[in-house]
């Protein structure tokens, strides 16, 4: 964004199987038995490519999560499907889920950087440290690291990582045919990183790629979240319920930049939102309660025992939240604890009525209404200092998304709001953020290198 150009809002489409409501494989405006056809994502990335938004993005967990007899879980490895999806599509960015805590960070930098050249410079990684002892359970250990620990391993993953993409200078190969030179092996470099949790020696044996780093994004918004994603994040998926939540994180979280060195435009702030659209209110209303009537109580109860740390199976569901732990012995997901035991206090919420809450977002923010009342919305936050754009939650599949694309953005596109084209080729590019310098080459050079 120059000084003359306008601010426009960014949009990433959160895809997720049947929809993102917990009973949308239940409504027959879904598809739930094509979750494992690879034709299916390709259509709904095409659909995101024509609404000319940002990205695409697929949550990932290394656990079957939740009940699967109540629900279309589980499905394919997200950088797998997005090498398949950059083949039908030119410019909608390409974001996987990659947890740090059960990958190793050669695995996950030779990842990435495979699907940044495949797909022509779209790539983006959502950090995830992992949430559940499920998760740890499938790699042989019996509880779950703690969390101040995750975060610390995390940090160490991201730095060897963004070594490893810089391990090629980008000038590095030469295809000199005649004197039998390919690469400029003074521009291809070892790393020799050696820290508390990894022992890498590198270099990549990837090139470095057309946006030199995949976009890195982040979603916690626990302390340890918020100041990660200050320092390494360019774009942050969070979960917030009011104007004034949002405002209140939007702040807090571009008030931390500059003790890294970053100034607030380097960092954009995506609240999700999951949109329940109708051609009046009355039927964006309806459809919410068809989706709520199609709720498995059961299924509803073992995810919101999940979110608090709390089983709550056998209480009953008219009744109260019961006395929850403390915050600070929560082990898992502590922002989303956070927000789901305020939103039920808040508005003196039953178990049931909770569940209704949560299952069409998880904690996300769920509206219901027409495309003009869902466009205010998003013009509201993103003009009272809550957001830079969204993360866009269909609460069902296609149908949502294509609601959405095919009503919501063109009033967004006339309110001047967002893009009437894609101008840049790139993730970053579409973003508005600046393909990072090569460090090793800077360090090599001596110059100086804010991180």
């Amino acid at each position: 964004m120059t000084a003359t150009s306008p601010r426009r809002l960014h949009l990433n489409a959160f895809l997720m199987n049947a929809g993102h409501h917990d009973a949308a494989w239940r409504h027959p405006r879904t598809q739930p038995e094509r979750v494992t056809e690879l034709r299916y994502f390709q259509q709904l990335a095409q659909t995101a490519e024509r609404g000319l938004l940002d990205s695409v993005f697929l949550a990932d967990g290394l656990a079957l999560w939740g009940k699967v007899r109540h629900n279309a879980l589980g499905g394919f490895e997200p950088l797998t499907l997005l090498s398949a999806l950059a083949a039908v599509t030119e410019h909608v960015g390409l974001i996987a889920t990659v947890s740090t805590t059960f990958n190793e960070p050669f695995h996950t930098a030779r990842k990435f950087a495979s699907l940044d050249h495949i797909s022509g410079g779209r790539a983006g990684w959502n950090i995830v440290t992992s949430g559940t002892v499920n998760e740890a359970r499938n790699f042989g250990q019996d509880e779950h690291l703690e969390h101040r620990m995750r975060y610390e391993r995390a940090r160490e993953f991201v730095e060897v990582a963004t070594k490893l993409w810089d391990s090629w200078e980008d000038d590095a190969i030469l295809l000199d045919r005649e004197h039998g030179v390919y690469a400029d092996t003074d521009k291809v470099r070892e790393i020799n990183h050696r820290g508390e949790h990894f022992g890498v020696r590198g270099p990549l044996n990837v090139p470095r790629t057309p946006q030199g780093y995949p976009l890195l994004v982040q979603a916690g918004s626990s302390e340890d979240g918020k100041e990660f994603a200050a320092q390494y994040a360019e774009a942050v998926f969070t979960a917030q319920q009011t104007l004034a939540d949002g405002q209140a994180f939007y702040k807090d979280l571009k008030s931390r930049l500059t003790r890294y060195g970053r100034s607030e435009d380097q960092l954009l702030v995506l609240p999700g939102i999951a949109p329940v659209i109708g051609s009046t209110e009355a039927e964006a209303r309806a459809l919410e309660e068809e989706l709520t009537d199609l709720q498995v109580p059961e299924y509803g109860l073992a995810q919101l025992s999940g979110m608090l740390g709390t089983d709550l199976t056998g209480l009953p569901l008219d009744g109260p939240l019961p006395e929850l732990p403390e915050e600070r012995d929560i082990n898992g997901n502590k922002s989303r604890f956070t927000l789901v035991a305020e939103l039920a206090r808040r508005d003196g919420l039953t178990l049931r009525e909770l569940i209704a809450r949560l299952g069409a977002g998880r904690g996300h923010r769920v509206f219901a209404g027409t495309p003009e009342q869902i466009a205010d919305q998003l013009q509201e936050w993103f003009t009272q200092g809550a957001a830079d754009g969204f993360n866009i939650m269909p609460p069902h599949l296609p149908g949502g998304l294509e609601d959405f694309v095919d009503h919501v953005v063109p009033i967004l596109q006339h309110r001047g709001l967002f893009r009437t084209e894609y101008t840049g080729r790139t993730l970053r590019e579409n973003y508005g953020l600046a393909r990072p310098a090569n460090r090793l080459t800077a360090t090599a050079t001596g110059e100086e290198v804010t991180v």
